[in-house]
């Protein structure tokens, strides 16, 4: 989902009325306070639309991820009731199989698509247009071929600096703890009840913030332009199979997207707040236990949270940290130097990584998450090393013979993850079987007569029998 590009027309005549009727209109409105914030637009500048110019088939995704978040909420919204398949079938068939098949040449409006949603929270649909703006902007920067690399940094942080202009819309370049998004009272009802549709929103933050990644470690245009279609063509492959290829937990910037997240880690935390926050979105409107007439409290009240730079804070190495123990082939895999098949996940689709005070317990990590997740980078590539050498069929039946050895990795298998726990556990099984003696049975034995001696062989007649020498 992105900003409204205000390349006139955006909108067809007909959807024009209809947006200008509905949101124009106070009676429309109801009680809800319309002296919400303003809308403001791009900061003016050379590089504006140098990504739309010259990356047109990823940008015009961007214009069908507008649809699929803004017909979820308003469905969430208005259809509190409808049976899943409303937006797990027919509108995800509508927007894997058609939207993003042939994606809008221009954005959308999206207030056209979610009316009641937009008039019930205007704030936060503000908040994420302006978020919007950044993303599309840092795109264009990335994408001009004629801005010095020390140009650039300065263009990103004169966005920056614009971004953070408006206070009551830019979301917080403070890290915000998992507990904000997955430990509140209404917390994982969306991705519980609608395991495709979020795995596709996570798709797409997925390849938001991956395009970064190319953009920023390319040299020249041909490898960014060849950095792009892949990080695309590995976006779709994703989507396809739902929900078996999609990210297991929400993507995070420092692992998909690792060497843009070290030059430009404030864009990078402001995105992922951004993304957490539209789970926090569709939790609210989706969880049934938030009456209606809460609802609009709720999404205010995450709102502010994620404005502050206060509440439910982590440093940034903790965040980099949370990061990579969630594991980057459970976030989709990088987003450069990837090879064909997709990452295989760790944990089940959907784990909860909870925080306390904004650092990982592995205490309440639940059940079908394995521990694994919890570990650091330094112990997972210790583990990593004894697994790579128990495959070594020598090294195994040292292992094997060795009793302390093994019963010390016996009991280190529970940090694995679970796939890897198998495997380590057949290993050593296969070690300690090829070690293991033959066991001698302990059945009776029955008595049976012995075998007849062989009938010994008559001896050749000795010619000087009978004679003295």
């Amino acid at each position: 989902m992105t900003a409204r590009m205000r390349s006139r027309p955006t909108l067809a005549p007909a959807a024009l009325a209809i947006a200008l009727l509905t949101l124009g209109s106070p009676a429309a409105a109801g009680a809800q306070d319309w002296r919400g914030p303003y809308e403001q637009f791009y900061l003016p500048a050379q590089h504006n639309w140098a990504f739309r110019n010259g990356y047109a088939a990823a940008d015009r995704l961007f214009n069908a991820f507008d649809y699929g978040h803004a017909i979820l909420y308003e469905l969430l919204y208005t259809r509190p009731d409808a049976p899943a398949s409303r937006l797990e079938g027919r509108e995800f068939d509508f927007i894997t199989k058609r939207l993003l098949v042939r994606p809008p040449r221009l954005p959308l409006e999206e207030r056209a698509i979610e009316v009641e949603y937009a008039k019930l929270v205007p704030e936060a649909v503000e908040m994420f247009e302006w978020a919007h703006v950044l993303h599309r902007q840092l795109y264009d920067v990335l994408a001009d071929e004629r801005l010095t690399p020390a140009r650039r940094d300065a263009e990103v942080a004169r966005l920056l600096a614009y971004y953070r202009s408006r206070p009551d819309l830019a979301f917080s370049a403070v890290p915000k703890s998992m507990a904000l998004m997955q430990e509140q009272p209404y917390s994982l009802a969306f991705r519980t009840k609608y395991p495709k549709f979020n795995g596709l929103i996570w798709a797409y933050h997925w390849l938001q913030v991956g395009l970064y990644e190319p953009l920023v470690v390319a040299e020249d245009r041909d490898a960014k332009q060849t950095g792009v279609l892949a990080a695309v063509a590995r976006f779709r492959q994703m989507i396809e199979d739902a929900p078996a290829r999609m990210p297991r937990v929400m993507p995070m910037t420092a692992a998909v997207a690792p060497e843009f997240a070290r030059r430009y880690p404030e864009a990078a935390i402001v995105f992922d707040n951004l993304h957490s926050m539209h789970d926090v979105v569709s939790d609210i409107l989706a969880n049934p236990s938030v009456p209606r007439g809460r609802k609009r409290a709720e999404i205010l009240l995450a709102a502010a949270r994620y404005r502050d730079d206060t509440s439910f804070a982590m440093t940034v190495p903790e965040w980099r940290e949370m990061s990579a123990m969630m594991g980057i082939e459970n976030q989709g895999g990088p987003a450069t130097g990837f090879l064909t098949p997709l990452p295989a996940g760790t944990v089940a689709r959907g784990a909860v990584m909870r925080h306390a005070d904004g650092r990982p317990d592995d205490g309440e990590m639940p059940a079908s998450a394995p521990a694994a997740a919890t570990m650091d980078s330094a112990t997972a590539r210790i583990f990593e090393a004894q697994l790579r050498m128990l495959r070594d069929p020598v090294i195994r039946r040292r292992v094997a013979s060795d009793t302390a050895l093994r019963r010390t990795i016996e009991e280190a298998l529970s940090h694995l993850p679970a796939a890897e726990q198998e495997e380590l556990r057949a290993l050593l099984r296969d070690a300690a079987a090829a070690e293991a003696p033959t066991p001698k049975s302990t059945a009776p034995r029955r008595q049976s007569k012995p075998a007849p001696k062989p009938a010994a062989k008559p001896r050749p007649a000795d010619p000087h029998a009978g004679h003295k020498p």
